[in-house]
């Protein structure tokens, strides 16, 4: 059994690694600014498919990890991650029995979250953004999320994730 949860975990922190590639990976100008936030894309599934082994603290972490990875203000992508997987957890029996394009509007909703910690945050430093820096990631999330739970629910049932 417990090669089954480790497999598990280290699936769970591949899919997480992955994300962070997809975060730094060079984007055309115009692309740039529509990035979805991999990261919280990949900790909405996670905490909707395995709770009990996905959390605050991994969301946390990951967050941490992206502000490392981003040379950003350490802890914002941590508190927003933190704050995101909490709504989650709190939400995530009710969000898994909806429809994809439910989930969608949902998820366009929770990462909306994420950006208005990212502004308030921005705001407490007196680091301006445009505005389309803002709210175009979680449009582009939104639009992908059906395909992204399609895939990560295949990884998931593939390895066991459990």
């Amino acid at each position: 059994m417990s090669e089954l949860a480790g497999r598990g975990r280290l699936v769970i922190v591949v899919t997480i690694l992955v994300a962070y590639v997809l975060v730094i990976l060079p984007l055309p100008a115009w692309a740039q600014l529509a990035r979805p936030e991999w990261v919280a894309l990949v900790i909405i599934y996670w905490c909707m498919a395995v709770p009990q082994r996905v959390g605050v603290g991994v969301a946390w972490l990951a967050g941490l990890g992206q502000d490392a990875l981003q040379a950003g203000l350490l802890g914002q992508q941590a508190l927003a991650f933190a704050l995101l997987a909490f709504v989650v957890l709190k939400l995530h029996q009710r969000v898994r029995v909806y429809p994809l394009g439910q989930q969608a509007l949902i998820v366009l909703a929770l990462l909306s979250l994420v950006t208005l910690v990212q502004i308030w945050t921005n705001g407490l430093i007196d680091r301006p953004m445009s505005i389309h820096s803002y709210w175009l990631p979680p449009l582009a999330g939104m639009l992908l999320w059906p395909w992204l739970v399609v895939l990560l629910r295949a990884v998931r049932r593939y390895y066991g994730v459990r």
